[in-house]
């Protein structure tokens, strides 16, 4: 019987912590990171610049959606914001807007670069954005680093459009060819002709290479001068990285993914 007792016993405390455990809250996976009130979504501040964030698509040189981008959301630094704003000013009269490629980059996607760019057995995208580059040089020629200003929340990848220009209609896009090709041979874009496409890792991305001439060479310096006259400083090996100087993070690299939650209410 003693020992029958003691059976009963722990079966009862065993129940008990059961039923206890019923009524115990659940756990909660942690909130993602929230971006800092002075860093906003450019639509607060713009909302005629032209936002083709390329990262949360497969148009891209990785050919997939990149880690951390959840939404087609550009954010920046407000005061990188305001500057945008400010050169959109000076175009629209021309009969041009900007359009945004990329604003604000979490890490978490740029060690998504860094390790597709370690992994060479993945050539998906070589022939349209890397062709004449062996991937396994992608960071000795300085095309992928550990690091980018992007993250700091005051660079952005920037390009213009002539206005009415129109938008390549989905399920109508041709091969794309090589990115430094013409424009009529390169992947279909609204944007003016810069001589070669968005994130074309070859040495005619290169802001003033002389053998963009003509055109090519007018658009972008159109480009690197209305945004030079707000703050911002040109990258020289890529034509459409932009920074705003003097940056609002010089010495922070934020990891908030790129969603309208990150900076709602702000």
């Amino acid at each position: 019987m003693k020992k029958r007792r003691l059976v009963i016993i722990a079966a009862g405390a065993a129940g008990a912590a059961l039923a206890a455990g019923a009524f115990a809250p659940l756990a909660q996976a942690a909130p993602a990171p929230r971006a800092p009130k002075d860093i906003v979504a450019l639509s607060s501040v713009d909302h005629s610049i032209i936002q083709d964030m390329r990262y949360t698509t497969k148009i891209n040189f990785m050919g997939r959606r990149v880690d951390g981008y959840q939404q087609p959301v550009c954010i920046l630094a407000k005061p990188a914001a305001e500057a945008l704003h400010r050169a959109q000013e000076r175009l629209l009269p021309q009969g041009y807007s900007l359009k945004v490629y990329d604003c604000y980059r979490p890490q978490r996607a740029v060690d998504d670069f860094v390790r597709w760019a370690e992994d060479l057995k993945d050539h998906r995208m070589k022939e349209e954005f890397y062709p004449r580059v062996a991937k396994d040089r992608l960071f000795a020629d300085g095309y992928i680093a550990a690091k980018s200003g992007h993250s700091r929340a005051g660079t952005v990848d920037v390009t213009i459009v002539k206005l009415g220009s129109p938008e390549p209609k989905e399920g109508s896009v041709r091969p794309a060819g090589p990115c430094y090709a013409a424009q009529d041979e390169r992947r279909p874009d609204d944007s003016v002709d810069m001589g070669t496409g968005f994130d074309c890792f070859d040495t005619l991305s290169h802001t003033d290479n002389p053998q963009i001439q003509g055109t090519q060479k007018a658009n972008r310096q159109l480009l690197k001068s209305t945004l030079a006259a707000g703050g911002f400083v040109n990258l020289p090996e890529e034509w459409w990285h932009f920074t705003y100087k003097p940056e609002t993070y010089p010495d922070t690299y934020f990891d908030f993914p790129v969603a309208h939650e990150s900076v709602a209410g702000h």
